[in-house]
């Protein structure tokens, strides 16, 4: 694969912003031929709180991982923003859901169909991929989501999350649901969807995030979800366990 780092500016931010990129190579395996422009799948590749769009490449092996499979992996950088239209910050949610999309589309050889789009990621990335997955069952064929914030709500007011700052980027508990951000909530909503994303969800037993994810695990079972995954494994908050597990959400999206 080819790996790009690329500098764009964002209309919906005004600012310059970063995205690597990896883009299949392997013309003679894909059929590539002059002339014809080739449509891959694309999947957009999220990081946590603490991370930045450079993280999925110096942390894992996703370009080994990705191998031939004929996919642009897209990896933005959102800041600490949970993938939100923050109330005091950036609109990063329209940029995720709304602008970026328009640019992969315009700038690589993307598919723009439903079956062939693909969101994933860690932490505040896993909530954001169930997010969009989510809020738009409609533009994506599934989600993988990994050691994920999954309960917004209970955050608030808790002093062990205080630098998370949710006032300045959600408001306050009453808005999460009307403003989309409330997963529970979006996830009864496309429970009765006509179209319905695959969802993996992958947390360490050890995590810190543990109980929440089940939380969530126990709300995609009471609506019946179809489709729906959920892995446990021995392990923490950590890259060393999204290192290995990104392998089953690769596994489930294309094989």
């Amino acid at each position: 694969m080819a790996f790009m780092e690329c500098f764009i500016r964002s209309s919906v931010l005004s600012k310059a912003c970063n995205i690597n990129v990896l883009m299949p190579q392997n013309y003679e395996a894909d059929g590539i031929t002059p002339g014809k422009r080739q449509e891959y799948k694309v999947l957009y590749l999220l990081h946590g709180l603490s991370d930045d769009y450079s993280s999925w490449m110096r942390r894992t092996s996703i370009e080994r991982y990705m191998g031939n499979l004929p996919v642009v992996v897209v990896m933005p950088d959102v800041g600490r923003s949970f993938y939100t239209d923050m109330k005091h910050g950036l609109k990063y949610w329209t940029f995720i859901s709304e602008e970026l999309p328009l640019l992969i589309q315009q700038m690589f050889p993307v598919s723009t169909k439903r079956e062939d789009t693909f969101v994933a990621g860690f932490s505040m990335g896993g909530y954001g991929a169930l997010k969009l997955a989510l809020n738009h069952p409609e533009r994506f064929a599934a989600a993988g989501a990994m050691s994920s914030v999954t309960d917004i709500a209970a955050k608030f007011g808790d002093p062990r999350y205080a630098g998370w700052q949710f006032e300045d980027i959600f408001g306050s508990p009453e808005l999460l649901a009307a403003d989309g951000n409330d997963l529970f909530a979006s996830l009864d909503k496309t429970a009765k969807a006509p179209q319905k994303p695959r969802i993996i969800q992958i947390c360490g037993t050890e995590d810190y995030l543990w109980q929440d994810n089940l939380k969530l695990k126990d709300a995609f079972e009471k609506n019946n979800y179809p489709d729906y995954v959920f892995e446990s494994h021995p392990g923490v908050h950590s890259w060393d366990f999204w290192d290995v597990y990104i392998q089953d959400i690769i596994k489930f999206f294309f094989q």
